[in-house]
């Protein structure tokens, strides 16, 4: 799960992180009334969605008055924003961030990040900031700062002292730098983050350090014992059908193809996309309806695949094991009177119950095709698919 700048900054402000003041705005007005607030005479009004690369999309702008704050904020909110990492549907932007725009020094990079390979949190930090870290990677690879963590003891305060040193920092900073890493370790730790960057951090004039940008992910999984983050998430950002799928336990992602796939577990799932690819297809979505899928499930699952109107066949794949293959007919069928299925329907069905499940849907007298194996029924979905458009 993602989180907007201002959250990621006030959960980090409650470790000690050294964080520039700022206020959330819904209207222009009250982006007006966050500056006068706020004190100061230069504001950055930054637009919040859940993607970086925010300012060369113009999703940053530096005001000077109360009028160009107000006129920041109109040009972004209610407006799709659409960055290098939103792909070209974009996010809507619903709220801006106004915050003081202290001047400052230098700019410099720090991030952590769940290493699943090394099964350690990896601290990375760089000279180079407000660059994004690929670019960093790719350009200048010996300016990357990483210290791997150990979790029987955590970040020690020497590690994050190297750190600080090896940016460049005077000993004045250096003190601020520390506080600042150590403190932003221990929110990464303690909420279950997966990721956290912070860039740009800045250097001040007068040595202070500051998180100047903020991007926190956290672990799912741990939602259920982080209330506080749980109660920050903002629907607006994702995939609407996703949070429909999630509040049936059904695991749903969106793809751009045009063949919807309904499965039962991740790993058939996958089989499953990679098998209409291998057949000259692209999958439109995945989508793992679990190991008890009740007809009820199933037809929610229909409904979700045909919300994408590039859809333009459907393949159940079920491979039953703690599933039952006339539970998934049943769903079918159900399916078939609630939503209007006009695309090519390909089902494939192994495992427990087969022969019962295909006699319910020969008797059903839907429009369907039949396949045995899953290459069978990749090449028939793709066949169907091609066909389809032609005919539209």
């Amino acid at each position: 799960m993602d989180v907007h700048e201002y959250q990621a900054k006030e959960l980090l402000a409650g470790f000690g992180v050294a964080v520039p003041k700022g206020a959330v705005a819904f209207s222009p007005d009250q982006a007006v009334y966050a500056a006068t607030e706020l004190g100061g005479s230069h504001w950055a009004v930054k637009a919040q969605i859940h993607a970086g690369a925010r300012g060369k999309a113009g999703g940053v702008k530096l005001c000077r008055t109360y009028n160009e704050v107000r006129d920041a904020a109109k040009g972004m909110l209610g407006k799709r924003m659409v960055t290098a990492q939103t792909g070209p549907e974009g996010k809507p932007v619903q709220r801006v961030y106004v915050e003081v725009a202290d001047p400052f020094e230098r700019e410099l990079y720090l991030g952590y990040v769940l290493d699943r390979k090394a099964e350690r949190v990896r601290v990375i930090a760089s000279t180079e900031g407000g660059m994004e870290i690929e670019e960093i990677a790719e350009k200048n690879p010996e300016k990357l700062i990483q210290v791997v963590v150990e979790p029987a003891v955590g970040l020690q305060q020497f590690e994050a002292r190297e750190i600080a040193f090896r940016l460049g920092l005077n000993i004045r900073q250096v003190s601020a730098a520390v506080k600042l890493i150590m403190s932003a370790y221990r929110a990464f730790r303690d909420t279950d983050g997966t990721m956290l960057e912070i860039n740009p951090l800045v250097v001040t004039k007068d040595d202070r350090v500051l998180a100047l940008d903020a991007k926190m992910s956290f672990d799912d999984n741990a939602l259920f014992r982080r209330h506080a983050v749980a109660d920050m998430h903002d629907p607006s950002q994702g995939d609407p059908r996703e949070a429909q799928a999630a509040e049936h336990n059904l695991n749903y992602i969106g793809l751009e193809g045009e063949i919807g796939c309904i499965v039962n577990g991740a790993g058939l799932a996958m089989a499953t996309m990679d098998m209409i690819k291998h057949a000259g297809g692209a999958p439109a979505n995945f989508l793992d309806v679990g190991g008890g899928a009740s007809p009820d499930r199933v037809a929610t699952a229909f409904r979700l695949v045909l919300s994408d109107s590039n859809v333009k066949a459907i393949l159940v794949n079920i491979f039953a094991g703690i599933n039952r293959c006339d539970w998934v007919a049943q769903g079918v069928i159900q399916a078939a009177k609630e939503v209007k299925i006009e695309v090519p329907l390909i089902v494939r069905l192994a495992g427990t119950n087969v022969e019962a499940g295909k006699k319910i849907l020969e008797d059903s007298g839907l429009d369907l095709i039949a396949a045995d194996t899953l290459a069978e029924a990749a090449k028939k979905a793709v066949d169907a698919c091609e066909t389809y458009k032609s005919a539209a």
